[in-house]
């Protein structure tokens, strides 16, 4: 005969759970459950409350049942700690189920029975369903049906690692608790007193309990059951009343969020010049002058004219005063400042064709794309084109690079020509012009048969310069 007498503390990690229904998770830690089921029960309680008792010598049959195609796996912990192994065993191999499939164990007609034995005590039955079989080989004799550890810890620590190579949700396990020969003491008292936290947002409140002041929040207490009446008080804030039910063992909580009172004062805008649109707290509240009533508090004002720039600005409203708010608007700045330098300094300048001074010249113009020239006699002029900002200053610097002389050349034979020594052309029917930079030069002329011509030249810049001349023949 099997020993039915197995006695589950169910420990993890030293804790014992000794409710009737006894959490699958309290004997292996199943960190992710799936939707995997199994459910086992002893045939003097299948309602599966957690008190059946049987005698020494009664026999006993467990059943047990899948949501899933599962292989089924059944132990018993004895009260003296030792471990047995109810399926499979040597009798009946088979232990998978079907889906929605209930089986009792022993069968009927079966050729085992399961009767129990010493120690009396209490005791649980251990179902542990898996999609996937399992190997017991390393713990238990199928044959025998005995298990080679003893203690719940070892169990959980074992079947632990037994389970640790299915995915967590392809596997789900069960328990119940039944006494052997006697009950356990009876359950105490329910308490007499239950625990009522209360909170309030902000905190500080003072917390009243059936019209007697018992402190602050955040505060908790503990009452007798049934109805109270909480009021919570702070100043600035409405009275928050309320009626909680306290039930025996258990923390009713209360945390409402207090309501400010609301206090009103005036508000008084004004605004130079007047006729200035008004918004408070993003709402349009009429032109300036312009008065109203507003919660205590901060509020913010914004004032918009055409032509001026919007005024903005935070004003703090107290509870029956006036506050006011007369700001000078700000023009809008449509004009900008051009400042023009010049190297050479000294140099007209001209905006949009007008004549505006010399540089370095300050204007003032309006904003937008202007066309600027500088100019400056014996350099060439400097021309752009410049975006003027409102309430900017530009700046334009002019760097004149000097202008070019022309040098009007007439000889009276095909000559060559060089200026410092720098070959500038061939005369043509007698004519060279060219432009070249202004200054004191040597000019040279060459021809065959006749005499070289060497005269130093003052070039002026942007001149026009005609020099004739006339070679001697060689003899």
């Amino acid at each position: 005969m099997r020993n039915l007498l197995f006695s589950l503390a169910l420990l993890l990690g030293g804790t014992a759970l000794a409710q009737a229904k006894i959490s699958p998770q309290g004997i292996i830690v199943n960190p992710t459950p799936g939707d995997l089921a199994v459910t086992v029960w002893v045939d003097k309680d299948p309602g599966r409350s957690g008190n059946a008792v049987y005698k020494i010598g009664e026999p006993i049959r467990i059943g047990v049942k899948v949501n899933r195609d599962a292989y089924v796996y059944l132990f018993n912990i004895n009260a003296d700690g030792s471990v047995d192994l109810i399926l499979p065993n040597a009798y009946d191999r088979n232990n998978r189920l079907r889906a929605g499939e209930a089986r009792t164990y022993p069968p009927s007609g079966a050729r085992y029975e399961f009767t129990i034995t010493g120690p009396e005590g209490e005791n649980y039955v251990l179902a542990l369903a898996s999609l996937k079989p399992l190997s017991l080989g390393d713990i238990a004799d199928v044959k025998s049906g005995r298990v080679n550890l003893r203690g719940l810890r070892n169990l959980s620590q074992t079947l632990s690692i037994v389970v640790r190579p299915v995915p967590n949700r392809e596997w789900a396990t069960d328990a119940l608790r039944y006494y052997v020969g006697r009950r356990v003491a009876p359950p105490p008292p329910p308490p007499s007193v239950g625990t009522l936290s209360v909170d309030s947002s902000p905190a500080g409140a003072k917390v009243y309990i059936d019209g007697a002041y018992r402190g602050r929040t955040p505060l908790a207490l503990e009452l007798r059951p049934g109805s109270h009446d909480v009021e919570l008080r702070l100043a600035g804030y409405e009275t928050y009343r309320a009626r909680v039910q306290v039930r025996p063992g258990q923390t009713t909580r209360l945390s409402p969020r207090l309501v400010r009172l609301v206090r009103t004062g005036t508000l008084y805008i004004d605004s130079s010049p007047q006729g200035a649109e008004a918004f408070v707290d993003g709402e349009r509240v009429g032109r300036t002058p312009v008065q109203l009533a507003l919660d205590e508090g901060t509020h913010e004002v914004e004032l918009r004219l055409a032509g001026y720039e919007p005024y903005r600005a935070r004003v703090q409203v107290r509870a029956d005063q006036t506050t006011r708010l007369s700001p000078r608007l700000t023009p809008v700045v449509r004009t900008g400042t051009l400042e023009v330098t010049s190297d050479p300094d000294g140099a007209e300048v001209y905006v949009d064709g007008s004549y505006r001074g010399r540089t370095r010249l300050l204007v003032e113009l309006e904003a937008g794309v202007h066309e600027v020239e500088v100019r400056l006699g014996g350099y060439t002029s400097y021309k752009a084109r410049v975006r003027v900002e409102a309430g900017q200053t530009t700046r334009v610097h002019a760097r004149l690079a000097s202008a070019k002389a022309t040098l009007d050349l007439s000889v009276n034979a095909d000559a060559q020509v060089f200026l410092d020594g720098y070959f500038l052309g061939k005369t043509k029917h007698g004519r060279l012009t060219v432009k070249v930079s202004p200054g004191l030069r040597e000019l040279v002329v060459l021809a065959p048969g006749h005499h070289a011509y060497v005269e130093t030249v003052r070039l002026d810049p942007g001149g026009f310069h005609k020099i004739i001349v006339r070679l001697q023949r060689m003899r």
